[in-house]
């Protein structure tokens, strides 16, 4: 079975979005993902900010990059859910640290923590209603 009949066939929300949205959303959250954090590790690579400011940009990248494969390679949707509990908090951790910093790099995170917090509740309910089915 591909991974998209793997998809359907999962007991989902019925507020669940469809395929296309999810996929247009992250069509625009990554290039504000990606100059975000590109700047803060640049800053960091410059020594302009600790290593350690730069420490929470890096697990949610590692995270958000491995959510895919766990989800649709792997088709582990408790690990999913736990992997988008990480995404989810360590995006409050950049908030936190990069704001002494970078407010506006604080600020252009909301989008991607509003998203974030959207498919953290959906990926959890996801999870929950398949629970224990193969």
């Amino acid at each position: 079975m591909t991974w998209m009949e793997w998809y359907d066939a999962l007991v989902k929300p019925s507020w669940t979005p469809a395929p296309a949205t999810i996929g247009l959303i992250w069509t625009l959250l990554y290039p504000v993902i990606l100059v975000s954090f590109g700047f803060v590790f640049v800053q960091a690579l410059r020594h302009r900010v600790p290593w350690l400011m730069a420490l929470p940009f890096a697990v949610n990248l590692v995270a958000n990059l491995i959510f895919t494969p766990i989800q649709f390679g792997l088709r582990n949707l408790p690990l999913a859910a736990t992997d988008i509990v990480v995404v989810w908090a360590t995006i409050l951790w950049c908030v936190v640290a990069v704001w002494p910093h970078y407010r506006w790099i604080a600020v252009v995170q909301v989008p991607y923590f509003v998203w974030v917090s959207l498919a953290t509740v959906l990926q959890l309910s996801i999870t929950a209603m398949n629970w224990g089915k193969s």
